[in-house]
Parts: C-alpha cells; structure tokens; sequence
C-alpha cells in the first residue's frame, strides 16, 4: 500500500459527476485537480449498508474541504454506471458535490494498494495528498467499520498549518511550533 511521501500514481478514470442529463460523466486524472489538496477515499462497493453513510457525510463537508482548497474524490470498483445508478436511487447521494471514481478495471486501487485480499473491492482508505500529489495522510478501516470525516477535516487542517499539532489540536489553536517558539 503506499503510504505517507509516497507520489498519488498516475490515473485516468471514468468518474460520475452530475445527474443532468448529457453531463453525467467525466474523465477525471492525476491531474485534473493539480495544485489543490487531494483527499482520495475509497469504499468497497454501491449498493451497500455503510458506504451511503461515509459518502454523503463527504457530501456534507465538501465545503469545508473546498474552502481549504482541497478537492474530493470518491473511488469505489463499481462502473461509472452503477454510481450513476445508486445517485439517482439513493436520496442522500442525489447532490454530490465531488466526482465518484469508476475504477471498474481495478489499476488505481491496485496502484494505491488498497484491494481486499479475499473480497478483491477496495478498502475503507482514505488519503490526503499536498498540492504536488504527495501523500501526506492515510487511513484504512476494515470493511465493517465507517471512517470519522470530520478527523479528515481536521487532519487537513493540522496538516496545512506545516507545524507540530499535537494530539486532538484543531484549527485555530495554537500549534507547538507557536509555543516553542513563544517559549524560545
């Protein structure tokens, strides 16, 4: 799996974007969002009992991730099809504000290292990636547990400070790197 100063790997995928009608898909690549903040997470499969829940709490937050310059992708091994499908059926999904990755062939969940050994879908990761497409952050659940969105938030947040955040710090206190420096 890669991991934290591993490079996001280069990919070109089917994505659902939009439910109107002629502008439903789109191809979406490494680069399309070059100079933002990345926050990649995966899930096993459409359809299901958890996966709904974490989405749309994405959903919900995609703000917060947008005002700090961050772009949201959702990746699951389903078609672009299937996401347009379970966003028609599904009431929390209708309004994704953020691309859901088809990654049908299984190359970008082979190359970030994140297929279930026996189940061959995706696992629950999760990664944070700087504008020049280094990870920074990753998270992996097992398949029955549901990721935290708002620690996304706020590990983003430690993250672009660039300083020493210590356990549980969130935006707008001050980092170690603050302290020592008033100590200094």
């Amino acid at each position: 799996m890669l991991t934290v100063g591993d490079k996001i790997p280069n990919f070109k995928v089917k994505a659902t974007v939009s439910l109107e009608k002629g502008k439903e898909f789109q191809d979406i690549t490494n680069e399309t969002f070059k100079g933002k903040w990345l926050v990649l997470f995966a899930w096993p499969k459409d359809f299901t009992f958890i996966c709904p829940t974490e989405i749309a709490e994405f959903g919900k937050k995609n703000k917060d991730f947008a005002d700090r310059d961050a772009q949201v992708l959702g990746l699951s091994t389903d078609s672009e099809f299937v996401h347009h499908a379970w966003r028609t059926h599904h009431p929390d999904l209708k309004d994704l504000p953020f691309p859901m990755l088809a990654d049908l062939k299984h190359e970008l969940c082979n190359a970030l290292g994140i297929l279930h050994k026996e189940e061959g879908v995706a696992l629950r990761a999760t990664f944070i990636a700087d504008p020049e497409g280094i990870i920074r952050h990753v998270t992996v659940n097992d398949l029955s547990v549901g990721r935290n969105v708002s620690e996304t938030v706020r590990t983003l947040d430690a993250l672009q400070t660039d300083e020493l955040c210590p356990c549980n710090w969130t935006k707008g206190e001050e980092t170690l790197t603050q302290k020592l420096a008033k100590a200094g």
